[in-house]
């Protein structure tokens, strides 16, 4: 039996669905932009691509933990 995901991953499969790109795809999106502030990154994937304010606070929350 696996466990949910917690915090910014649970939004990982609704955001698959909706915008059909993996994951991986975004956070190396992400990792490549000059942009480092995290509202900034927000912006920027809202702006450029289309995503929902919640999908992109998860991706780039999740991203910039992992940078830690």
């Amino acid at each position: 039996m696996t466990t949910p995901a917690n915090g910014p991953a649970s939004y990982f499969p609704a955001i698959e669905k909706k915008y059909g790109r993996p994951v991986q795809e975004w956070i190396d999106l992400i990792d490549s932009s000059p942009l480092t502030k995290h509202m900034e990154l927000v912006s920027w994937l809202k702006s450029e691509h289309g995503l929902g304010h919640g999908h992109a606070n998860a991706l780039v929350a999740h991203t910039l933990a992992g940078r830690k």
